[in-house]
């Protein structure tokens, strides 16, 4: 049958699950829900199963996005409460329908997340982050397929802002989501790297949401 996009949710305890696991989580969910996955051809059938932009271990989303193709028509209205019938605790499908976009249109995340510290205080922290983060450029070393390279993370932030809050200091920010990808930990992995005084004592993130070019909601 045709391609289609399910819109998932990783939170909670399920953001320990690494990606291949999570592979093989949603391939055991749509067995047990009855809905055969469609595979390839040749001599290591894989099945039609991709997911746009692999989460890292640890960081929660509620945006994800996965294509999948499967043998049978059905009907997805209903397929999504079949799913999380079979889903662990902390995965949760929120819609599934037919894609119009290509995957290479998502350009921008949104993400939310908090710096803490554990003796500093937050309203100084807060106010310190958003100077360091106003710099034309934040050169850090980051690892690529040739290995260990300088790169200039800042055109890959297109907002970030930060508020004082009881827990710590609230960062949203809009990152490139690809071409180039860049990970939220490394917003934290800046400060460590060139101030030191600013480094949280822990830095979590969750994706909220996916945007186009032009930043229109990608679906």
């Amino acid at each position: 049958m045709n391609k289609l996009r399910m819109r998932f949710s990783k939170t909670g305890r399920a953001i320990w699950i690494s990606h291949l696991d999570l592979m093989a989580t949603m391939q055991r969910a749509f067995s047990r829900a009855g809905s055969r996955l469609q595979y390839s051809e040749g001599f290591n059938p894989r099945p039609q199963i991709s997911i746009a932009l692999p989460l890292s271990v640890g960081t929660a989303s509620v945006c994800e996005i996965m294509d999948f193709r499967l043998l049978e028509e059905v009907d997805i209205t209903y397929l999504p409460e079949r799913l999380n019938a079979t889903m662990p605790e902390g995965i949760r499908v929120l819609e599934i329908y037919e894609p119009t976009r290509k995957n290479a249109e998502l350009k921008w995340l949104a993400v939310e997340g908090v710096f803490e510290y554990d003796e500093r205080r937050v309203d100084i922290m807060q106010e310190r982050l958003s100077d360091f983060f106003a710099r034309p450029a934040i050169v850090i070393e980051k690892k690529t397929k040739r290995g260990l390279g300088e790169t200039d993370i800042r055109p890959a932030i297109r907002e970030i802002a930060f508020a004082a809050g009881e827990e710590g200091v609230r960062v949203r920010a809009v990152i490139s989501a690809q071409n180039p990808t860049l990970n939220p930990d490394l917003l934290a992995a800046s400060l460590r790297a060139l101030a030191p005084g600013l480094a949280p004592d822990f830095a979590g993130f969750t994706r909220v949401e996916t945007y186009d070019e032009k930043m229109r909601i990608f679906r």
